[in-house]
């Protein structure tokens, strides 16, 4: 290697450090900033159950917001794949003030969604600004199709690491979501390097994330294994069922209702008075109480019934959110309800529950697993591993992604890693 080509390298990797660092510190500050804001107005709804009634003004308001200011950034996550299958304009900076604040909306007034849409929505639309910065005539340096794929692997990756906590998850669900397609060497290390930085950006602001542990695991055995199977093809169809539900709901408020912002103002109509209804608070918002005490208590077997329905229809009405941690709480409340008949710890059902539902929903069984194993110890690998991979082969071909359609067998899926793609230029 001469010395002209030792320097290019050098100064590549050097530009590629600080741009990882420059997204993973906006990423994970914005992370802090909107979990830290999340809190606050979820206490603010939990002490102020009335606001609940607020709920479809505050659905209106993000209606107009997207409607007038937001049209091409409504897509959300879906926009983020699409960008990077098929590039076409680069991720407007709109994209993570309008998810930030429609989600606190969402959140504040009553409505049932997550917060890693958000997260991710606001690090690819941070990320892809670079596209913009080095594609400007007077850029020394241009890029290409691939660098900005590689872009928007990185702010995937960011916010997801920086909003669970968890960044080796972060850094593989961004390779994973997209099905390792057309990814190289570069892609899988930067991945990696901006999740940490995002992660330890959000832990320098003091932001504590939740915490969750399976205290009790069981001898491996033919008999355990059977049962672990058995309630792992349950989370998978769990997981199908929300990610139709969603799109149940999407298609029916988009065919019904022609003006878009009516269709969150009607939905938080509809809302306020179910929750009214059924005199409890326990299914909206992101519902972590619930989810926490899913690891100690077994759960009625309705609750991760009413979760889907809340968080389906919330969502597919137009309100803003992620659907992961609705997911976390669909899984773990599944897994401790089946705690009754199932003869496994309740810790370790809700645990499987936890990441399986959401390895089927988002297709991505790696992460799910790196997941499972960062939030409850390495021990309890093998079982959640086997909980997500089977889940993922029984969840069927939609998740919530509409733009994640598998096409074909899922494990060819895992096939396009190609050695052609593994140099770092």
């Amino acid at each position: 290697m001469n010395l002209e080509k030792t320097k290019k390298i050098s100064a590549l990797l050097l530009q590629w450090i600080l741009i990882c660092v420059l997204i993973g510190v906006f990423s994970g500050s914005a992370s802090a900033f909107f979990l830290v804001a999340l809190d606050w107005v979820t206490q603010t709804r939990e002490n102020n159950n009335w606001i609940i009634w607020l709920l479809p003004i505050g659905g209106l308001a993000i209606g107009l917001g997207y409607h007038y200011w937001g049209k091409s950034v409504v897509k959300g996550n879906n926009l983020l794949l699409e960008e990077y299958e098929n590039p076409q304009k680069i991720i407007p900076l709109k994209m993570a003030p309008l998810v930030l604040f429609g989600t606190l909306i969402t959140h504040l007034f009553g409505g049932s969604a997550g917060r890693e849409g958000t997260a991710v929505q606001m690090g690819g639309a941070i990320a892809d600004q670079f596209t913009k910065l080095f594609s400007r005539s007077q850029s020394s340096v241009k890029f290409n199709s691939s660098d900005r794929k590689t872009l928007l692997i990185l702010g995937i990756s960011a916010g997801f690491a920086s909003i669970f906590g968890t960044p080796l998850a972060g850094a593989i669900f961004a390779l994973e979501v997209v099905y390792f397609s057309k990814i190289n060497f570069k892609s899988i290390i930067l991945s990696f390097l901006v999740a940490y930085i995002a992660h330890f950006t959000v832990v320098l602001w003091h932001v504590q994330h939740t915490h969750y542990a399976i205290p009790i695991l069981p001898e491996i055995s033919i008999t355990t294994l059977f049962w672990v199977v058995l309630v792992s093809v349950l989370f998978g169809l769990a997981a199908m069922l929300f990610s139709r539900s969603t799109h149940f709901w999407a298609h029916l408020f988009s065919k019904t209702i022609s003006f878009p912002p009516l269709r969150p103002f009607i939905g938080g109509i509809i809302l306020a008075v179910a929750v009214y209804c059924i005199g409890t608070t326990k299914y909206i918002g992101l519902g972590i109480p619930m989810l926490v005490d899913a690891f100690s208590n077994p759960n009625a077997s309705y609750d991760f019934l009413l979760k889907i329905l809340f968080t389906g229809f919330t969502l597919g009405a137009g309100f803003k959110g992620g659907e992961v941690t609705p997911l976390f709480f669909i899984g773990a409340t599944l897994g401790s309800a089946l705690s009754l008949i199932v003869p496994l710890p309740i810790a370790l059902l809700a645990g499987m529950g936890f990441v399986a539902v959401f390895s089927g929903a988002t297709h991505t069984p790696i992460a799910c697993t790196i997941m499972g194993m960062e939030l409850f110890g390495i021990e309890s690998g093998i079982f959640i591993g086997i909980a997500c991979i089977i889940a993922y082969f029984s969840s069927g071909s939609v998740g919530i992604y509409q733009a994640q359609i598998v096409k074909g067998a899922k494990h060819h899926m895992y096939q396009k890693l190609k050695r052609k793609n593994t140099d770092f230029l």
